[in-house]
C-alpha cells in the first residue's frame, strides 16, 4: 500500500464518482479504477459498491476512510516538519554564554529566538569560561557561543557583536564608592577578586593586563568561576574587581559599579561557532543575531 493509493481512495470517497475524482487528481478514469481495485485486493475487501448509476462506500470503506484521512494528515504534518527543519525553523540549538553575558545577552537573545523561532528549542548554557566554550564547540555540545575573545583555529568562525566597557566593582563602604568614576591606579593597594587564572579566563587576563597598564600588579585574594559569586564577594568586602558593564544587571546589596576614568578598558563580545556546522537553524540564528541591535558602550570618561 502506498500513500498515493490512500489519496486516490479519499478523493473517490469524497466525490463518489470516478470520473470527477479522476479530474480532481489530473488523471484518466481507467487508471484510477485500477488503483482502487489494487488497493481493495491488497486489503482483501471491497471499499465501494459500484453500479452503472452510483458509487457508494461499503461499511469497510467508511471505516477505512477514517484511518486513511488520519494517515494522510500525519504524512502532511510530517512533511511540514521536515520542510521547516530544512529551512531552519525547527530543531534544537545549543548556545553558551560567558559569565557576564548570562545576565545581559542571554535574555535578549532568548527573547528574540522565541519570537522568531517559536517551534524551535533553545538550550542556553550560562556562566561558561572561554576554554569551556571552545571545548564544547569542538565536541559539538554547543552550536554557538557568546564569549570575550575570538576563537583561534581552522575549526572556528567568529564575529564581533559589540564592544562593552569594563567597570570597577567596589564594596559600598569602599573609600571610593562615592565617586562618579575611578582611576584604576587608585586601587593599587586594594585586594582583587577575579575569575580563575588556571582556566585561561579572558577577564582574568584583562584584569591583570589593565592593572599593569595602570602601573601595578593586582593583589589577587580570591578567584571564582561565576560572575554572581564575584559580585557577592565584592559586596561582602573581600576586595574589588574589574567587571563588564553588563554585570550591573546582577543586583547584590553591598556592591556598587563605577566607570573607569583611566585607563579606558573595553572588551569585545564575540559570537563563535564551528565552521563545519551546517545546521539550518544555526544559519538562521546567525542571521537573527546580525539583525539585533545590542547596546554598545559609550566612550569612557576623560582622564581624571
Amino acid at each position: 500500500m502506498e500513500i498515493r493509493h490512500l489519496r486516490y481512495f479519499v478523493v473517490v470517497a469524497e466525490e463518489l464518482h470516478f470520473n470527477r475524482a479522476a479530474e480532481r487528481l489530473h488523471m484518466q478514469q481507467p487508471p484510477l479504477s485500477r488503483q482502487i481495485r489494487q488497493l481493495e485486493k491488497e486489503l482483501g475487501t471491497e471499499l465501494f459498491h459500484r453500479t452503472t448509476r452510483s458509487v457508494k462506500l461499503t461499511e469497510a470503506g467508511r471505516a477505512f476512510e477514517v484511518e486513511a484521512r488520519a494517515i494522510l494528515e500525519k504524512v502532511d504534518a510530517s512533511r511540514q516538519v521536515a520542510v521547516r527543519a530544512a529551512h531552519g525553523l525547527t530543531g534544537r540549538l545549543a548556545v553558551g554564554f560567558t559569565g557576564s553575558n548570562t545576565y545581559s545577552m542571554l535574555p535578549l537573545v532568548a527573547r528574540r529566538f522565541r519570537e522568531e523561532f517559536p517551534d524551535a528549542e533553545l538550550h542556553a548554557q550560562g556562566e561558561m569560561l572561554t576554554p569551556a566554550q571552545e571545548e564544547a564547540l569542538l565536541t559539538r555540545q554547543l552550536d554557538a557561543c557568546f564569549g570575550r575573545q575570538e576563537l583561534v583555529g581552522p575549526e572556528f568562525e567568529s564575529r564581533v557583536i559589540c564592544t562593552e566597557a569594563i567597570t570597577v566593582l567596589l564594596p559600598q563602604d569602599h573609600r571610593l564608592a562615592g565617586r562618579d568614576s575611578v582611576r584604576l591606579d587608585e586601587l593599587a593597594d586594594d585586594p582583587f577578586v577575579t575569575y580563575p587564572s588556571r582556566y585561561g579566563s579572558t577577564m582574568f587576563e584583562l584584569t591583570v593586563n589593565s592593572c599593569r597598564e595602570a602601573g601595578f600588579s593586582p593583589r589577587i585574594v580570591q578567584e571564582v568561576t561565576q560572575t554572581s559569586t564575584l559580585v557577592s564577594l565584592v559586596a561582602a568586602g573581600f576586595g574589588v574587581a574589574l567587571a563588564a558593564e553588563s554585570v550591573q544587571h546582577i543586583h547584590v546589596t553591598g556592591a556598587v559599579h563605577k566607570p573607569l576614568s583611566w585607563p579606558a578598558v573595553t572588551s569585545d563580545l564575540v559570537l563563535a561557532w564551528r565552521r563545519d556546522n551546517d545546521l539550518p537553524l544555526l544559519a538562521r540564528f546567525l542571521e537573527m543575531v546580525e539583525r539585533m541591535d545590542f547596546p554598545t558602550s559609550e566612550d569612557p570618561p576623560a582622564s581624571a
